[in-house]
This record gives structure tokens, C-alpha cells and sequence, in this order.
């Protein structure tokens, strides 16, 4: 496989080329794309959609649109100390412009990486997956069983639908402001966003390699995924922004998760000490390093308390909770920096196979931060007394846009199945008859089952909320 080059990787290309019309404009291509995102409707639909805490009404627990902007900034500061570095190492391809230009992408990558993110968060992405996998075979379209119909591509977009595919979706196409390229942003940006450069038919959980544990793109985006990598030449690997993007993604929720779980009281300052000394995550330190800053951290959680108290703070262990978890972020932005800059010769020869933090000092750290928020919050009574109630909401909306998307405009379209219709964007609407027009049955029918995800992705919890009460008759 041939070496990227950051003369490729930073491609300014967009689907749409236009023509400057103010010569005063000195932005960069990918300072534009940042203020194409802050403006548009598609990002403000975060600040509705949840990151942990379905339907949650506090104002401290965070939202897809906080969990986004932390990202941002992650990321940014990854890119930052990354390239310094590697510039200070003398790589000379890394040049003042090189470097800002990957800040400037990562912060925007961190912006809208899970823009394409359905409501109710990773639940509402289960439950998509969960619908079509119960009720694909009980389907039909034009009288003909859709199960048959589709390719085993088409299926397996349906089957192993996924967020970060959605994101190049409603940034490519669904955001249809003014044409069908949507927000039209640089295909470096683009390529960022793509963490799982396979199809559906790709996915190999079991190859060892990151980039194949999940779908990067539906087969609705092959040939505009095809032109994105032959722009940057990351082709069959994965882009080398992506691992900073992810990193940052990473320590942002990991430790996010427990700040907001110890906040709503479902686990105490004295619960998460005794986790991180306990043998189940001591035992999993494969060197000193590893065992060092697992120890690092549990001793930096009982200073953070001492600290509190000797200022007498009101609530000193969940002030030293906040406190710590600011640590720790800084010591996981640096590990992860370090283990791109150890591995950039694997990187960019797209030979890397393992996540940034997997392969760095603070990987135990991670990998407990994970497991602590899953057994204390996610598996909380009162998170899957929720997630019940989610999951009864989106399979009625599947049930009932599925079943309309199928029928609308054909011969065995019902009554309820227009009025069904109107309640979905016309926006929507159109890009899926555009995409429809003059197709196969099969291609049709993968199309309007398309138009249900992006409908239901575009939904905030809210919105979601309500429309199954209405239509449901739920007062």
C-alpha cells in the first residue's frame, strides 16, 4: 500500500465546486467548512438528542450538542500537540500550513461526527438495527417480499445501520439547503468522519483491524465515497485523521459518562475509588506503564478529595470528582498523542490496525472508565426503565413510517398511509423520488426504507416524543 501524503490527504474538493465571488475572504476551505456546521439546522438539532440519559430534562447531564462541542475541542487540541510534535521530530511534510489545516478539520470533524446519530442515542441506533433485523422478512413492496428483493448490500445497509454512516448522509445529501450536495464541505473533512472505511458486507468484527468492526457508508453514497478517497488517496484504509477524531470522541464520553452518572447519584466517589483499585482492572495491565497510571489515577481522585475538603467545598467528593475527570482527560489527550506520533511511520502507510488509546499507557484507564459507566449507569434500573419506553416508541414509528414509505404512490397505498407521508419533511421526500426515479423494484424499495431511517435519524427526542403521542392518540 502506498504512502499517504498530506498534499492529498488535505483535499479541498468539494462535490460542488463554486466560483469565490469576495476576494476579502482569506478563510481557508476547511475554516469555511466550520461555518457552513455552526449554522445549520442539522447541527442545532444536537442540543435535543441525548448523549447517556434518554429524555433527561436536567441542565447538567450532556446533550449531543455539549458531547459535540467537547469533542471539538478535544480533537483540536490532539491535532495541535500531535503535529507540534511531529514537527519538532523533523518530519518536514509537516509544515505551519499542514498543521493548522489538520486543526481546523478535526475541530469540524468533532463538531459533526454524530450528526448522523438517530434520537435516544446508541439505544435508538440498537433498536433501528433490532426493528429491521424482526420485521424485514415480514415486508413487502409491489405485492413481492422486500427480503427478496434486495441485494444482500441493501440488506445489510438496513441491518447494520449505523450513525456514522447516517453522518455522511446528512452531510452529503439529507441537508438539502440548497442542492443535493448538502453541505457540500471539503472531502477532507469528509474522509475524517468515514471511522470504518468498508460496506455493510465488509464489517469483520473478528479481523483484528479497527477499521472493519462497523459500516462507514451506505451503498446510497459508494460512488461519493469512491470519489472522496481518490481525492485523498486514503483508499482501503483508513484516513490518518480519523484515529485523532476517535481518540477524542473517546476520552470525551468515557469520561463524560461517569462525571454525569456520579452527578445524578448512581455512583459515589467512594465506589469509583474501590473500582480503580480493584484486581479487575489491575489484572488487565499488560505492562508498567499501564499499571502506573491506574494508579496514578485512583491516587490523583483521593488528592482531588483532600483538596476539596481543605477549601471546604460544599460537596467535596463531587467536586473532586469534576476535578479528576478534567485530569485524566489531559493525561488520555496526551497518551493518545503519544501513540500517534510512536505509530505515524503504521499510520501513514494505512497499517494501523488498533485505536490510539487501545495502544497507549492510558488504555487500561479507558477500557475501566467504559466498564464502570456500563455496570453503574447504563445498566441502571432507571436508564433500562427508559430504554423500554424508547424502545416501544421507535418500533411504533418504524412500524408505522415502514409500512407507509412502502406503499405511498403505489397501487396498494391506504388512506392512512398519505397522511402518514405528510408528516415527513418534503425535503426528505424529494431526495428519496430522486433517488427512486427510474430505478429497479429493488432499488426503489431500499430507497423508501432509506427515507424512514433519515426521517427518523433527522428526529430530536423530543420531536420523537411527541409524534408517537399524536399519532399513537397518547394525551
Amino acid at each position: 500500500m502506498p504512502e499517504l501524503s498530506w498534499d492529498k490527504l488535505l483535499s479541498p474538493k468539494r462535490s460542488r465546486e463554486f466560483v469565490r465571488v469576495n476576494s476579502d475572504d482569506v478563510r481557508s476551505e476547511f475554516r469555511k467548512d466550520y461555518h457552513r456546521i455552526i449554522g445549520s439546522a442539522s447541527f442545532r438539532r444536537l442540543q435535543d438528542k441525548t448523549q447517556v440519559f434518554p429524555l433527561d430534562r436536567g441542565d447538567f447531564v450532556r446533550t449531543r450538542l455539549t458531547h459535540s462541542l467537547e469533542v471539538s475541542s478535544f480533537a483540536g487540541s490532539l491535532g495541535d500537540t500531535v503535529f507540534r510534535r511531529l514537527q519538532q521530530t523533523g518530519y518536514a511534510e509537516i509544515t505551519a500550513e499542514v498543521r493548522e489545516a489538520c486543526c481546523d478539520i478535526l475541530e469540524c470533524a468533532g463538531l459533526v461526527h454524530d450528526i448522523g446519530n438517530p434520537p435516544f442515542g446508541h439505544f435508538g441506533e440498537y433498536t433501528i438495527r433490532e426493528w429491521f433485523s424482526t420485521h424485514l422478512s415480514e415486508l413487502s413492496y409491489l405485492g413481492k417480499p422486500v427480503d427478496s428483493l434486495l441485494s444482500d448490500r441493501m440488506k445489510g445497509d438496513l441491518l447494520n445501520f449505523e450513525g456514522n454512516a447516517q453522518a455522511l448522509r446528512v452531510l452529503t445529501k439529507l441537508h438539502y439547503l440548497i442542492d443535493e450536495h448538502g453541505m457540500n464541505l471539503t472531502y477532507g473533512l469528509l474522509n475524517t468522519i468515514i471511522k470504518y472505511p468498508v460496506t455493510s458486507l465488509g464489517i469483520d468484527k473478528k479481523s483484528g483491524n479497527i477499521k472493519d468492526k462497523k459500516m462507514g457508508y451506505y451503498l446510497t453514497e459508494d460512488s461519493l465515497y469512491r470519489d472522496i478517497v481518490s481525492a485523498t488517496g486514503a483508499v482501503d484504509c483508513r484516513y490518518p485523521l480519523t484515529f485523532l477524531l476517535e481518540a477524542a470522541d473517546d476520552i470525551a464520553y468515557k469520561t463524560a459518562d461517569i462525571e454525569d452518572a456520579v452527578k445524578k447519584g448512581m455512583i459515589s466517589y467512594q465506589q469509583l475509588l474501590d473500582e480503580l483499585h480493584s484486581e479487575r482492572f489491575v489484572s488487565r495491565c499488560e505492562n508498567e506503564a499501564q499499571r502506573e497510571m491506574l494508579e496514578l489515577a485512583a491516587d490523583k481522585l483521593m488528592h482531588c478529595r483532600e483538596k476539596a475538603e481543605a477549601k471546604g467545598m460544599p460537596s467535596p467528593e463531587e467536586n473532586a470528582v469534576q476535578n479528576w475527570i478534567v485530569a485524566m482527560q489531559g493525561k488520555m489527550i496526551y497518551a493518545a498523542s503519544d501513540a500517534f506520533v510512536d505509530n505515524y511511520t503504521a499510520i501513514m502507510n494505512g497499517c494501523m490496525t488498533n485505536e490510539l488509546l487501545a495502544a497507549s499507557s492510558v488504555a487500561v484507564l479507558a477500557y475501566a472508565l467504559s466498564d464502570i459507566a456500563y455496570r453503574y449507569a447504563f445498566q441502571s434500573k432507571e436508564i433500562l426503565k427508559i430504554e423500554l419506553a424508547v424502545g416501544n416508541m421507535m418500533d411504533f414509528l418504524m412500524e408505522r413510517l415502514t409500512g407507509a414509505a412502502l406503499r405511498f404512490e403505489t397501487p396498494q397505498q391506504r388512506i392512512t398511509d398519505s397522511k402518514m407521508i405528510s408528516v415527513i419533511s418534503e425535503n426528505y421526500l424529494k431526495i428519496c423520488r430522486m433517488e427512486c426515479e427510474g430505478r429497479s423494484e429493488a432499488e426503489q424499495a431500499y430507497h423508501r426504507l432509506m427515507l424512514v431511517t433519515d426521517y427518523i435519524c433527522g428526529m430530536t427526542d423530543g420531536f420523537a416524543r411527541e409524534l408517537y403521542r399524536e399519532i399513537a392518540g397518547i394525551s
